[in-house]
């Protein structure tokens, strides 16, 4: 079977896992066309990156003159059904973030897409994020292209349902996937009872390069990581007040901030502000094997977030036998049971994140290490990526038999 994934920017840092699902496609035999708008030149540390970044088409490499020239292949050859995607692109943009420009620039971007996609033989079209990417494989599908089909991760899709115009998308997709049973549950408040069978859960998968790193007992050292971007919903913050509130108790803890981000500046501020030179490190953004070196040479993962989908690096820490300490919110309690994995906390609660980090800490190796087992065991179970990517040939599979291009 022939594919086509659609993304924003790809690769990127934080969609390491995207990478993992298409690799674990073609493993089972599917051919996937990689399409991005941008990401050419960016600069990326992981060496598989850099492998995918000379695979993928990119959209919006040819600049004006490539979209404009799409568009007008595109009037030539079916001008109805272009000024139909021109309707629906002008639908997209009421209640939208985004003016009508945008909107018309993503309708550019269809025909772009279907220009690319005619003669390559492929049959579906997957997009992950329920946010613009999404809107221009639905215009490129309403222009004639094969039909589609995304990924919704949160908590941004969950934030503004009606400005991203959800329920249109899910009506219009062959079929939705959710990461967890939380994130089917917001796509069903979006959408009719009708359009509930097309929602599937497949969760991210991690590869064998996790599950297969040899056992490393948790460290003496009272180390901490989070790994994540340094913005708002990541909580650093609150985390940062928590470590300065367990530094005025007397109790020691060395905070790692693996990532970079918008908030950096306010972030290192308030590490000053606290006093906390000597206890806090920011990475950085680091490649896939320097976060594995960092939750492997720390007791825990910390995340103390305000708003997620689920997680990909608490399965990550937890296929390193690591426990976790993160939040009551999204898809995480569906993995991370509080006592046997690590612990929950609720989330703006500082003094609940300073407590759990504490007990963190405090805690036996031998303690640390048991439930570091009980983790692996759980992720393994559940989120195995060639388990996740048959399930997702198989959606593949019976959406392709609604037809390929027009």
């Amino acid at each position: 079977m022939k594919l086509a994934y659609f993304i924003n920017q790809y690769p990127k840092v934080s969609h390491s896992f995207i990478r993992r699902e298409i690799l674990a496609l073609e493993r089972q035999g599917a051919t996937v066309v990689r399409m991005a708008l941008r990401g050419w030149d960016d600069p990326v540390v992981d060496v598989e990156d850099q492998a995918e970044q000379g695979k993928t088409h990119y959209v919006l490499r040819g600049g004006l003159r490539g979209l404009l020239g799409a568009v007008l292949g595109q009037l030539l050859r079916h001008p109805v059904r272009l000024s139909k995607a021109w309707l629906l692109a002008g639908r997209m943009a009421r209640m939208s973030e985004r003016p009508l420009p945008y909107h018309w620039i993503y309708l550019a971007e269809a025909c772009k897409v279907l220009a690319f996609l005619r003669g390559t033989g492929v049959e579906h079209v997957h997009a992950h994020f329920g946010t613009n990417s999404v809107e221009v494989v639905m215009l490129a599908h309403a222009l004639g292209g094969p039909g589609f089909s995304f990924t919704v991760h949160g908590p941004e899709e969950f934030d503004k349902p009606l400005g991203l115009h959800l329920r249109e998308k899910i009506e219009r997709a062959r079929f939705v996937v959710a990461i967890s049973s939380f994130g089917r549950s917001q796509l069903y408040r979006w959408v009719g009872h009708a359009h509930w069978p097309k929602v599937n859960v497949v969760r991210c998968g991690l590869d064998k390069a996790f599950h297969q790193v040899a056992h490393v007992p948790v460290p003496a050292v009272p180390r901490l990581v989070c790994v994540g971007r340094l913005c708002e919903q990541k909580g650093q913050l609150l985390l940062l007040g928590a470590v300065r509130q367990l530094h005025d108790k007397g109790v020691r803890v060395e905070l790692v901030l693996a990532g970079d981000g918008e908030m950096r500046p306010e972030v290192e501020r308030l590490i000053v502000f606290h006093g906390l030179q000597a206890q806090v490190r920011i990475t950085g953004w680091i490649s896939a094997e320097q976060v594995r070196q960092e939750l492997l040479a720390a007791r825990a993962l910390v995340l103390p977030s305000f708003a997620e989908g689920l997680p990909v690096v608490i399965m990550e820490a937890m296929a390193l036998r690591r426990p976790v300490l993160s939040t009551f919110v999204a898809g995480i309690p569906e993995l991370v049971q509080h006592g046997e994995h690590g612990w929950l906390f609720p989330a703006g609660d500082v003094d609940a994140l300073a407590q759990a980090m504490q007990d963190c800490v405090w805690a036996s190796t031998a303690e640390l290490d048991d439930m570091g087992t009980k983790a692996y065991q759980k992720v393994l179970q559940h989120h195995d990526v060639d388990a996740e990517a048959s399930h997702l040939l198989q959606l593949f599979r019976q959406a392709a038999k609604g037809g390929g291009l027009c």
